[in-house]
């Protein structure tokens, strides 16, 4: 499993149109955890359990995270 980032995770969350608040409730976590992930550009600093839950809710709205492959890191739809 790929490290994700807090860039990453506003995209994602951007692109399936879901607010923090959504996105929080979606995940099972609470609204600061979202704040503080995406406060970060690099690795969020939350709990690996809270990241994992929140991926897991990006990842079941179609979102596929892109790893660092020279290009950069991203986000796109999954096919």
């Amino acid at each position: 499993m790929i490290e994700i980032t807090g860039a990453q995770i506003r995209a994602a969350r951007a692109l399936v149109r879901w607010t923090a608040e959504e996105l929080a409730n979606t995940a099972s976590v609470g609204l600061s955890t979202i704040r503080r992930a995406e406060a970060e550009d690099g690795p969020p600093t939350i709990t690996a359990a809270n990241l994992k839950l929140i991926r897991f809710a990006l990842e079941n709205a179609g979102i596929e995270f892109i790893p660092e492959n020279g290009g950069g890191v991203g986000v796109r739809f999954k096919k």
